[in-house]
C-alpha cells in the first residue's frame, strides 16, 4: 500500500506541477510536439507514397515485361541517365506481335501525352489528361478493367477509328450523372465517341489515377506528331515461373527483328514488373530511412531541449524539494515526481505531435493524389519513443533534485 500511495501523490504532485506552470509546459510541449510531429508526418507521407507507387505498378502483376526503348528511370535522386536507344518503330512491334508464337498475351501501346485536354459542350477538364493508343489485348495486358460500354472492335482497331475508352475521373468532370457512351468529346483537336469506361482504380492508383483515356494505336500514331515516336510492347504470361523463359524468348525474337548480329549489344531495354517493383521497394526503403533519420536528428534536439527546460524547473523548485524532503519524503519520491512530470509532458506533446504529422503526412500524400491512411504503427511507435524521451531527459534533472540537501534547498532563495 504506501508503493501504490506514494505513486499516486507523485502522479498529482506533477500533475498539479504541470497545471502551475502553464506556459514552460506548453514551451516544452510543443518542442516535443515538433519532433514527433516530424517522424509521424515523414513516416506517413512515405507510406503513402509507397502504397501510391506500389497500386500504380502493381496492376501488371509479376508476369509480364514491357520492351522499350529506354530504361526505366525510376532512381529518385541518384543522379542516373536513362538509356536511350532507337525507336521502336510500329512495323517493329507489329512484327514481333506476329512471330512471338509462345501462350503469351501481347500488345502495342504509344504513350501520346500526359497533359491533354478533354472538352464535352462548354465543360472541359484540367491539362493533366494522359492519352495513350493500344489494340485488343490491352485490358489484359494492363490490368484495366470495364466499368460500362465496351472495348475496341476489331475494325476500329485496323481503321483507327475515332473512338475513346475513358477513365472515371473523366467521366466525373465532363458528365456527372449522363450516360458517356456515344457521346462525343473533344481530346486536344481531335473528336472522338465514347465507347467504354474504365472501372475506377481511385486516386491511389498513382500517376494520374483515372484521369487517363486510350485510343486505338493506329489513332495515336496519327496524333503524335513527333518525327521519332516509338511504340513499346507489353507481354503478359499466363504464370509468373515461365516469366524469365519468356524473357530470353522475347529478347531473341525482337533481337531478329532489330537486325543484330551476335557481336552486337542490345538497343532495347526489358522492364520487367516485379524488378519496378523491387526497385521501388528500394528506393522507398532509403527514403524511409532518410525521413527517419531527420525526424531523429529533430527527436534528439526536442529530448536535449526537454532536458534544461526540466533543469531550470528543478532550479526554481529548490525551496519546495527542501521542504518535501523535510517532512519525509526521500529521495525516490523526489526522483519519481520529476519523472512522471517529464513523460507526462511528453505524452502531452507526442499526442500533438501525432495528430499533427498525420495531417501533414496525409496533406502530402493526398497532393500526389493517395488517399488518406492512418498510421497505427507510427502512432503507436510515437508514443513509446515519446515515453523513452521523458525518461531519458528527465532522469539527470530528477536525480539531480533527489540529491539536493534539504537544509541547502530550505535556504535557497
Amino acid at each position: 500500500m504506501p508503493v501504490k500511495t506514494s505513486l499516486k501523490e507523485n502522479i498529482s504532485l506533477a500533475l498539479q506541477s504541470i497545471a502551475g506552470n502553464r506556459l514552460r509546459t506548453s514551451l516544452t510541449a510543443l518542442i516535443i510536439a515538433i519532433g514527433i510531429m516530424a517522424l509521424v508526418g515523414i513516416l506517413t507521407a512515405i507510406d503513402g507514397i509507397k502504397n501510391n507507387l506500389n497500386d500504380a505498378f502493381g496492376n501488371l502483376g509479376a508476369n509480364s515485361f514491357t520492351l522499350q526503348n529506354r530504361g526505366e528511370g525510376l532512381n529518385f535522386g541518384g543522379g542516373g541517365h536513362r538509356k536511350v536507344y532507337p525507336s521502336i518503330t510500329y512495323e517493329q512491334a507489329a512484327r514481333f506481335k506476329e512471330v512471338f508464337k509462345l501462350p503469351v498475351t501481347t500488345s502495342i501501346n504509344l504513350s501520346v501525352t500526359g497533359t491533354a485536354v478533354a472538352k464535352y459542350g462548354n465543360l472541359k477538364t484540367n491539362p493533366n489528361i494522359s492519352v495513350s493508343g493500344s489494340d485488343e489485348n490491352y485490358l489484359v495486358t494492363s490490368g484495366q478493367k470495364i466499368g460500362y460500354g465496351r472495348d475496341f472492335s476489331i475494325s476500329e482497331l485496323q481503321h483507327g477509328d475515332n473512338v475513346v475508352m475513358i477513365g472515371e475521373d473523366i467521366r466525373k468532370r465532363l458528365f456527372k450523372n449522363e450516360d458517356p457512351i456515344n457521346k462525343l468529346i473533344f481530346i486536344g483537336n481531335f473528336k472522338f465517341r465514347i465507347v467504354g469506361v474504365f472501372a475506377s482504380k481511385g486516386s491511389s492508383s498513382g500517376f494520374g489515377g483515372d484521369k487517363f483515356c486510350v485510343i486505338p494505336v493506329l489513332k495515336a500514331k496519327q496524333m503524335d506528331t513527333l518525327k521519332d515516336i516509338s511504340f513499346n510492347i507489353t507481354v503478359k504470361t499466363a504464370n509468373p515461373d515461365v516469366l524469365d523463359a519468356t524473357i530470353g524468348e522475347a529478347t531473341s525474337a525482337f533481337r531478329n527483328i532489330r537486325g543484330l548480329n551476335i557481336s552486337q549489344a542490345d538497343n532495347f531495354e526489358i522492364s520487367r514488373s516485379d524488378s519496378v517493383q523491387k526497385e521501388l521497394a528500394n528506393n522507398m526503403a532509403t527514403m524511409t530511412f532518410g525521413g527517419a533519420l531527420i525526424a531523429a536528428v529533430t527527436l534528439i534536439g526536442a529530448s536535449i531541449a526537454l532536458m534544461n527546460i526540466m533543469l531550470v524547473s528543478v532550479t526554481e523548485r529548490t525551496r519546495e524539494i527542501g521542504v518535501r524532503k523535510a517532512i519525509g519524503a526521500n529521495p525516490r519520491i523526489i526522483r519519481k515526481q520529476f519523472l512522471i512530470e517529464a513523460v507526462v509532458i511528453c505524452l502531452i506533446g507526442g499526442l500533438t505531435g501525432v495528430f499533427l504529422g498525420i495531417i501533414a503526412g496525409n496533406a502530402v500524400v493526398l497532393l500526389i493524389g493517395g488517399s488518406f491512411i492512418m498510421p497505427w504503427l507510427s502512432f503507436t511507435a510515437a508514443l513509446i519513443v515519446c515515453s523513452m524521451i521523458g525518461l531519458i531527459s528527465g532522469y539527470y534533472p530528477a536525480r539531480k533534485a533527489s540529491r539536493l540537501d534539504p537544509v541547502e534547498a530550505l535556504r535557497y532563495e
